[in-house]
């Protein structure tokens, strides 16, 4: 089911480098078709979404209005589903909420302070006006990602949340509708695919023009963000799931065997990866997800990930394996061991870090309180997850006093002739006194 590797092995540089590959370059068949939509939908507007969406998703509709939900749709949604899964996405959502408050407190803050010559200087923290999120909804229903893509959004105080998602032959799933009015989105869309990605982009007579983008979806949504990046702000382009467990052999294996199995079923090219210096424990592990693998409905999805991406891998120490981590920067990271916080500060690049058996990553992917949107394919080197911050941008505050013009403004002087730039150096030099 899936290979096995050890770090003492001759060839073990060149089977990792092979294991670790994947482009994120999009099919030049894909990137022309979506430039070839982003194009018609900023030029026919509201047409061209209603022609595509009849074409990718069979929906018919005479007009846009048909395909807005309104808040007393979304409250009905809330309301027609069971009470456990009602109290669930209340539940996960307050979570999410609390965490991303406490990130509010933390990082989102204007701040500004006066030196010793009473020049002001400081940052000024503002929402964005208006940010669109974008919801799969084509082989499967993501309440979750309502969540974690709206919650930050309204922590930060965006005034105009925008959601789509995608809704094949008329099928609107009332779980994420529900999620919608639990998280605060203030107008959903059932439109999807690059289509949706450039009416939130460009704007059409129906669909107002956001400030930033965000939401994970297929390669056609992920190259219509690439192409709109610029016109608009974008989360990132996200590949494919992947999980990291470091293991010292003290955890059960059908536990880790599932959490490997758990990022496995998102898709053939998701990344399951397990490092341990312990022999028999990876044994154990392999035995379990053999045993374990029929059991679920997606066992081919499965199979074929961790065939094609997957590896079981014997290190010569925790060490190591925490130096192998850092060096594939793994979007989910479980420290599966009796003592994650002796390794933690070892572990420089990762999404997320789950810390101990008991914290599996599916408790993250829903309701632990971090977002579960993560960079990818080794770009948690220099990327972090989605937070309130995507939300909001600083402006710098200065107020330079008369007395501290006089000190500036010749340091300014100075440095501008030397970049031969006369007027910055007269700007600076005519407040000077004398």
């Amino acid at each position: 089911m899936i290979r096995q590797l050890s770090t003492a092995a001759a060839d073990f540089a060149t089977e990792f480098e092979r294991l670790r590959h994947w482009s994120a370059e999009t099919d030049a068949a894909i990137e022309g078709r979506v430039a070839e939509i982003l194009a018609d939908v900023q030029q026919r507007g509201d047409a061209a979404v209603l022609d595509y969406t009849a074409r990718f998703d069979r929906v018919q509709a005479a007009d846009m209005a048909a395909l807005e939900i309104t808040q007393a749709e979304l409250q009905t949604a809330l309301a027609s589903i069971t009470p456990a899964q009602r109290d669930a996405l209340q539940a996960a959502a307050k979570r999410v909420r609390a965490y991303h408050e406490r990130q509010l407190e933390a990082s989102g803050r204007s701040w500004s302070y006066r030196d010793e010559d009473g020049t002001l200087l400081g940052q000024k923290v503002t929402p964005l006006d208006r940010v669109g999120i974008y919801v799969p909804g084509g082989k499967a229903a993501y309440p979750s990602s309502v969540l974690m893509n709206a919650i930050p959004a309204h922590v930060a105080g965006v005034p105009d949340i925008i959601m789509v998602v995608p809704t094949p032959d008329g099928v609107r799933n009332p779980l994420v509708l529900a999620a919608a009015a639990v998280a605060g989105v203030h107008r959903v869309f059932t439109i999807g695919g690059a289509q949706a990605v450039a009416a939130l982009a460009y704007g059409t007579a129906t669909i107002p023009r956001v400030d930033k983008i965000t939401g994970p979806g297929n390669a056609y949504v992920a190259s219509a963000k690439k192409h709109v990046f610029g016109q608009v702000g974008i989360d990132m382009i996200a590949g494919p799931s992947e999980i990291l467990v470091i293991a010292d052999g003290t955890t059960p294996p059908d536990w880790v065997a599932m959490d490997l199995f758990s990022q496995a079923e998102h898709d053939e090219l998701a990344q399951s990866i397990l490092l341990s210096p312990d022999a028999a424990f990876l044994a154990a592990v392999q035995a379990s997800m053999e045993r374990l693998a029929p059991q679920l409905p997606r066992e081919a999805v499965i199979r074929a990930s961790l065939q094609g991406r997957g590896a079981l891998i014997h290190t010569r120490s925790m060490e190591e394996a925490c130096e192998i981590s850092n060096s594939i920067a793994p979007e989910h990271l479980e420290i599966s061991a009796a003592e994650p916080a002796r390794w933690e500060p070892l572990l420089r690049h990762a999404g997320a870090i789950f810390m101990g058996a008991y914290t599996s990553e599916s408790l993250g992917d829903y309701c632990a309180g971090p977002n579960h949107v993560l960079p990818t394919a080794s770009t948690a080197r220099f990327s972090s997850p989605l937070g309130v911050y995507d939300f909001q941008k600083r402006s710098s505050l200065i107020e330079v006093s008369e007395q501290g013009a006089q000190v500036l403004g010749r340091i300014a002087s100075v440095l501008a002739h030397g970049e031969g730039l006369q007027a910055h150096a007269r700007a600076a030099e005519l407040r000077l006194k004398g």
